[in-house]
C-alpha cells in the first residue's frame, strides 16, 4: 500500500517562493526537494489563485523571450563549466611549476 505524504505549510510555501520569487522552473524546485513536479505545479497554481495581485506585478514571457531566456541559461551554464575548469586548470599549473 502506498501512504500519501504529507508536507507541512511552510515546505510547501518555501517551495513554491523558490518558484515564484527566483524565477526557477517547477522541475528543477521539485527534483531538489524531493517531489513529484505535478504536486508542486498544484501548489503553484493554487498559490497563484490565492494571489492574483501578485501575477500583475510581472505579464508572462512570450515565445521569443522564453526561447531567449533558455539560450542565456544555457549560455551562463557552459560559461560557469568554462571558468570552472579554467580555476582548475591554473592551479594545476601553479602547482606543477613550483
Amino acid at each position: 500500500m502506498s501512504r500519501k505524504k504529507s508536507f507541512s505549510p511552510e515546505f510547501r510555501e518555501a517551495a513554491v517562493r523558490e518558484v515564484i520569487e527566483k524565477s526557477r522552473t517547477i522541475a528543477e524546485v521539485a527534483r531538489e526537494n524531493g517531489l513529484v513536479a505535478q504536486t508542486l505545479g498544484n501548489w503553484v497554481a493554487a498559490w497563484r489563485t490565492e494571489h492574483p495581485e501578485s501575477a500583475e506585478d510581472e505579464p508572462p514571457l512570450t515565445l521569443p523571450e522564453r526561447a531567449r531566456l533558455r539560450e542565456l541559461e544555457r549560455e551562463n551554464r557552459e560559461l560557469r563549466m568554462e571558468n570552472e575548469f579554467l580555476g582548475k586548470a591554473t592551479a594545476f599549473f601553479a602547482k606543477k611549476s613550483r
